[in-house]
């Protein structure tokens, strides 16, 4: 293997469970677990350098193709899309996204137009198209769950983990939008290019997501 691979990782929590099972199946992370201010990692055993980036710039680096591979969270794909390979389900960062009204609100009772908060605006609007029903989306930036407390929606959509958060605000999830997990995405050229390469890379992530206990 003489080309070395780039794959971006999204910080946070999704890091440091790709770290995790990259671990597993043997390769060297002491690069990425002690970063310094270096922004492009070198793993030492194995032909890949890891960048760190937001969610969102992970997916423009691997559809730009400045990155081969990116581990970003399936909210990000349905909600920024791009043209790249979804290859593997990782099964962590499990969560979903749900639509939420405070408690015993009746969203879809009467005829007037409905309006929905949400820091996702298109997974939203996709969502109801697939109902058929027109709804206003107001995109928040911050704590979505003030929209309908403060009388500014009917409902929101947003992720969901436990729901402790959505109780506490008074709020009750009513209907899942999507699941939500870690996915392995590929650059379109890179999947020819490096064919063989990725292909090894993609089953030792899978090799590993076997051997989790």
């Amino acid at each position: 293997m003489s080309e070395r691979l780039r794959i971006a990782l999204t910080k946070g929590r999704l890091q440091d469970r790709s770290v995790e099972l990259f671990e597993r199946f043997g390769l060297d992370c002491a690069p990425i677990r002690d970063p310094g201010r270096r922004l492009v990692h070198a793993i030492p055993n194995y032909p890949l350098d890891a960048v760190l980036a937001k969610a969102p710039d992970v997916i423009t680096y691997v559809e730009h193709g400045v990155c081969d591979l990116g581990i970003v969270g399936k909210d990000t794909i349905l909600e920024k899309g791009g043209a790249f390979y979804e290859v593997l389900d990782l099964g962590f960062g499990v969560c979903r996204f749900a639509l939420a009204v405070k408690e015993g609100g009746d969203f879809y009772g009467g005829y007037e137009t409905r309006r929905v908060a949400s820091k996702y605006p298109e997974v939203t609007r996709a969502f109801f198209e697939t109902k058929g029903m027109d709804v206003d989306i107001i995109k928040i930036e911050g704590s979505v769950e003030l929209a309908p407390i403060l009388g500014l929606a009917d409902a929101i959509v947003d992720i969901v983990e436990t729901g402790a958060t959505l109780k506490a605000n008074g709020l009750q999830p009513i209907e899942t939008v999507a699941r939500v997990s870690a996915r392995l995405i590929v650059n379109t050229a890179s999947m020819k290019l490096y064919k063989g390469q990725i292909e090894d890379f993609i089953a030792r992530c899978e090799a590993g997501l076997e051997d989790r206990t």
